[in-house]
Order: C-alpha cells, then sequence, then structure tokens
C-alpha cells in the first residue's frame, strides 16, 4: 500500500485489459446487434424497443452510483473492487445468454420477457463493470501510468468488439443452419459468454489493488454525495462522455440497418476481379474496420496526450469526428471506398477519446480527495458507467424512435423517408452528439499542470 506510485507489469495491464474484452463483447452485442435481434429476429416493434431502452436503461443508470458506493464500503483480502470480477462473471455469463433467447410467447409475453431479461443483464454488467472500472485508480497513482491502463482498457474493450464483429454474423449463420435464426443467436452468445466468464476470473487473479483510502477518512454516504454534488469537473466530464457515447450508440446501432436496408449487395472489383458481397458481409466488415481503427486511435492518444494534453487532445478529436460525420452523409449507396475510407477516419478520432476520459476520471477522483480530504474512487468512478449508459440510453432510444418516426418496418423494402431516417442517424444526428461533447470539454480545467501540483500535495499528505 505504501507504493503508491507503482509502475505496472505488462502481465497486470494485459490481466486489466481482459476485463473489458469481456464487458465490450456484451456491450457490442448491445450497441450493435441488440436492436436489430428485437426487431428482424424478436418480433417487437422499432418504437417498443425504443421506450424499453430509456425505461430500462435509465432506471439502471441509477444503480451505477449505488454500486459505486457499496463497492467503496466492501472491504475483504482481495480489496474493494477485485471480488466483484470473480462473484459476478458467472451470473453474466447466464443472463447474457437469457437475454438473447427468443422464447415461444405471446408479442405482450415478449415484450416483457425482453423487460426482464434486459433489466437483468445490465444490472449484472453494473455489478462487474462500476468496481472494474474503479480497480484503475487504486492499482497506481502514476498519472502516466494510469494512461497506459487506460490505453491498455481500450485495446482489450476494442479486441473484444473486433473479435464479435468479425465473428457474430458467421456464427449466426453457422448455428442458424439446421434450425433457425433465433437458435442461432442464442447458441452465439453461449460462446461469447463462456469466454467473457474466463476473462473476467483472469483479471481478478493478476491484478492488485494498491491505493488505500486515507486513514482519517469518513465514508458518511452524505459526506460522498454532497462532495459529489460540488465536484464541477466531474459534471463536465459527465456531459461530455454522455454525448460522444450518444454519438458510438447512434453510429453503432445504425450499421446493420444502413448495410441491410440503404447498401444492399454490391459487385465490387478488385485489381481486374469482381467480387459480389451481400450487405451481411459488407456490414461486418464496416464494423471491424470501425472498431479496429478504434484501436489506432486508443494507441495514439497516448503519445498525442503527452504532447497536446489530454483536454485538448479529447476535445479536437470530438470536434474532428462530428465534422467528418457529417460529411459521411453526402457518399452515395454505390461509392462502397469512400464509405469505408471515411469509417477509417471516424474511427481513429472516436478511437482516440475513449481513453482519455477514463484517464481523466482518475484525476477527477484525485481532486476529489484533495479538495475534501475523502476520496470515494467507486462513487466517481461509477459516473464513468452512468454516463456510458446514459449515452446508450439516449442513442438506442433515438435510434428506435427515429426507426419509428421515419416509419421503418423489417424485412420488406423501405421508403425513402425510412432511408433518409437511417443515413441520418448513422451521420448527422450521431454528429450532433460529437459536437456537444466539444462543447463540454472547452469547459474542463484540471489540466496536467493542475493535476501535477494536486498528486504533490497528496504525496505529502
Amino acid at each position: 500500500m505504501s507504493e503508491i506510485s507503482h509502475k505496472l507489469s505488462f502481465r497486470e495491464k494485459v490481466a486489466y485489459s481482459f476485463g473489458d474484452f469481456a464487458s465490450s463483447m456484451f456491450w457490442k452485442l448491445f450497441s450493435m446487434f441488440l436492436l436489430f435481434f428485437y426487431t428482424d429476429v424478436f418480433g417487437i416493434s422499432a418504437a417498443a424497443v425504443g421506450t424499453m431502452f430509456l425505461v430500462t436503461r435509465v432506471w439502471d443508470s441509477l444503480n451505477d452510483p449505488i454500486m459505486g458506493l457499496v463497492s467503496d464500503r466492501t472491504k475483504s483480502r482481495w480489496g474493494k473492487f477485485r471480488p466483484y470480477l470473480l462473484y459476478v462473471a458467472i451470473p453474466f455469463g447466464i443472463i447474457g445468454i437469457l437475454t438473447f433467447t427468443t422464447p415461444d410467447l405471446s408479442s405482450d409475453g415478449k415484450l416483457i420477457y425482453a423487460y426482464i431479461t434486459y433489466s437483468l443483464m445490465m444490472m449484472v454488467y453494473t455489478a462487474v463493470n462500476v468496481p472494474y472500472g474503479s480497480l484503475m485508480a487504486v492499482m497506481t497513482n502514476d498519472s502516466v501510468e494510469r494512461t497506459s491502463l487506460a490505453s491498455w482498457r481500450f485495446i482489450g474493450a476494442f479486441s473484444g468488439g473486433l473479435f464479435v464483429t468479425a465473428t457474430a454474423n458467421a456464427l449466426v449463420a453457422y448455428f442458424s443452419e439446421t434450425t433457425n435464426q433465433a437458435t442461432g443467436f442464442q447458441y452465439t452468445i453461449a460462446i461469447y459468454a463462456t469466454v467473457a466468464a474466463i476473462l473476467f476470473f483472469l483479471t481478478f487473479l493478476w491484478t492488485r489493488e494498491r491505493l488505500a483510502p486515507p486513514k482519517d477518512e469518513s465514508n458518511s454516504l452524505k459526506d460522498d454525495l454532497n462532495d459529489l454534488s460540488k465536484n464541477t469537473p466531474w459534471f463536465i466530464m459527465l456531459g461530455a462522455n454522455i454525448s460522444i457515447l450518444i454519438f458510438n450508440s447512434l453510429r453503432d446501432g445504425s450499421i446493420l440497418y444502413y448495410f441491410k436496408y440503404y447498401i444492399k449487395d454490391q459487385s465490387l472489383s478488385f485489381f481486374g476481379t469482381k467480387y459480389e458481397l451481400t450487405s451481411t458481409v459488407l456490414s461486418s466488415v464496416y464494423m471491424s474496420v470501425w472498431l479496429a481503427t478504434n484501436i489506432v486511435g486508443v494507441l495514439l492518444a497516448k503519445p498525442i496526450a503527452a504532447r497536446l494534453g489530454k483536454k485538448t487532445t479529447f476535445s479536437y478529436a470530438a470536434l474532428l469526428s462530428a465534422g467528418l460525420s457529417f460529411v459521411f452523409f453526402l457518399i452515395p449507396s454505390d461509392q462502397i471506398f469512400l464509405i469505408f475510407g471515411l469509417n477509417v477516419l471516424i474511427g481513429i478520432t472516436a478511437g482516440v477519446i475513449l481513453p482519455l476520459g477514463w484517464s481523466m476520471y482518475a484525476d477527477i477522483a484525485d481532486y476529489s480527495e484533495w479538495k475534501t480530504g475523502r476520496r470515494a474512487t467507486g462513487l466517481v468512478f461509477s459516473s464513468s458507467s452512468m454516463s456510458q449508459k446514459f449515452g446508450w440510453t439516449i442513442g438506442g432510444a433515438i435510434t428506435g424512435w427515429l426507426l419509428a418516426g421515419f416509419g421503418f418496418e423489417p424485412n420488406v423494402e423501405q421508403s425513402q423517408d425510412a432511408l433518409l431516417g437511417i443515413r441520418l442517424m448513422i451521420s448527422v444526428i450521431a454528429g450532433l452528439g460529437a459536437l456537444a461533447s466539444f462543447g463540454f470539454m472547452r469547459m474542463y480545467k484540471l489540466d496536467e499542470k493542475f493535476m501535477a501540483d494536486v498528486k504533490n500535495e497528496l504525496n505529502e499528505r
């Protein structure tokens, strides 16, 4: 506990990344496949799904601060946060499978089943992800190591997402050959659930908690909440992260619809050879390229932030993501190479943002301790999970409602209004979320010089 500014080993950083590999497999299933599964496989209307996302996720978002408070007050021989990686891994996998299971029920019965299983899924996600995110802040207080750890985290996150985008459609098709698409989804998710449980166990085994709270710290819930209510950087970061996650949610949730109904099957020529590519193949490649370029952005985040600072890097990456998204709307459906090329650029700029946000939450936890004399790491970091939930809540609800509002009907030829809505969701409307994130970050004040002074004073204490 005394070795506060701890340099982390390569194995520990990789082990930490395993946790987000596991979580992000399911988060990509939620963001890229779940709406499509509910409308085109499960058989629920887009408007009903949008409303369900809003109701269940708003409720679930309120669980994040509660989980932060609980984990802050957890005492075990493994620390405050690591035990949850051990105990929640198996329930996480089981409920994940149930969420993508299609029971033989009436329309109302299916909707009730979806509400119950999705709500449970979000609750177990919170129970493992809030402690997992908080763990980063107690492994070391070295700012450079935290940025490195956050980058490793998002390498794991995007690798997990890439694993899903590269394999999900193929696995669903394989398992559907002798049964149906609903069973294909269920068997596919069972594979991901098993992998996730194993990786959570490995994160638990190979990481350590090193930072102890101040010895005279008061654990009063009232004091913790009062401190948070006065933490201006926390509110700014909450707004910035919610906005950028609306951007990601709208893009992710629109991809399958964009390719199935707007791009459709295409004939492409590569070096004189013509290939017939289905919309399913094109969407899988697009999603995989999107996540692969996100990883490139994550790798660039640390060197760019070291030169420009976290705030500046975050701000202008968000601004670029917005501008490129606006341009994306103008591309016609037959310009596949241009569509994929712009996807690469948006993917890199969006990838730069995410590890910086997590690293900045660790700074906000330090700032809170410096200002109040009390450390509430779990509560501060629960806001990151809460912002993630609110971002996906708003983005997911908007996606479902826009589909319904523009007249979307599953598995039929779409009207011009419906196609316009799908194109707007993946480009202009998503870009407005990134632009709002840029606006929030212009108000953020915890730059590198300020945080260096904070760290020095905390070490002296």
